[in-house]
């Protein structure tokens, strides 16, 4: 196989969801669906399914590390996305580790919460969140819930997006999926001072794993050499397509066909 030909490693790091719908699974879909090649490093261990999660236990932070290290060490990474970390000692150490790798492009999606509401994370590891993660990322994707939590001062989007940028972070898109409005409105906000607002029509009923899809095809368009604008924008539109198409395969939730074509 000649080098030009082969995939681009895309890590993603995440917590295992037994259902299929969320964390490393989605992450490992979206990644093969859009031509990378994903690597898994396990950062929690769940108990859920499409309705709710009920327990999450972390990874010690030392093994996430090692996992990551002993991929770094074997492949050549072209992209990062960051998931479920369930534990501000881990964000620590993980912080550590990405800012020795600061060349790549690093999507951090900010797993606050289960889709059913089971909480995830703690006041440290929100705090781990703004003053480690969040300024190593390329892209934030929070929706407008994590958005809230994130910077809770701030009077709206874009002064809650302007929060996070402040702390180093070149984009953040806030997504409005968990929003009551008839279509779903996501906004990319830059450092460069300029705002792209993109509408989506709204599918109806709830979807296990649309976030993971979303930031985990952005990181994989990222690492095949696509602008963060233009990764967005079809990382966006591959989400739209897969959640059209979704499976009501449990009692709960809906999970994205990542599979699906347009």
């Amino acid at each position: 196989m000649h080098a030009q030909s082969r995939p681009p490693i895309v890590l993603v790091i995440g917590g295992n969801d037994p259902s299929g719908g969320a964390g490393l699974t989605a992450d490992i879909q979206s990644v093969s669906a859009l031509g990378g090649h994903p690597a898994p490093v396990v950062s929690a261990i769940t108990v859920q399914d499409t309705v709710n999660a009920q327990t999450t236990a972390p990874v010690p932070p030392a093994l996430i590390v090692e996992q990551a290290r002993a991929l770094f060490a074997d492949m050549p990474v072209a992209a990062i996305k960051l998931g479920l970390i369930a534990s501000a000692e881990a964000a620590q150490s993980l912080a550590y580790l990405l800012a020795s790798h600061r060349q790549l492009p690093l999507v951090v999606d900010p797993v606050l919460a289960a889709g059913g509401g089971m909480p995830f994370a703690d006041d440290a590891l929100v705090d781990a969140y703004l003053k480690l993660l969040a300024p190593l990322a390329t892209i934030i994707t929070p929706n407008t819930a994590e958005s809230h939590r994130l910077a809770p001062q701030a009077a709206d989007g874009e002064a809650r997006a302007a929060a996070l940028l402040a702390l180093g972070c070149r984009h953040v898109l806030i997504k409005g999926a968990d929003e009551q409005t008839t279509d779903v409105h996501n906004t990319l906000f830059s450092r460069d001072g300029s705002t792209r607002h993109f509408t989506w029509p709204r599918m109806p009923g709830s979807y296990h794993g649309s976030g993971c899809t979303l930031a985990s095809a952005i990181a994989t368009l990222l690492g095949l050499g696509h602008t963060p604008l233009a990764a967005v924008e079809i990382a966006q539109r591959y989400t739209w397509e897969a959640v059209r198409q979704a499976w009501k395969l449990g009692k709960g939730q809906r999970i994205p066909n990542r599979q699906a074509k347009s």
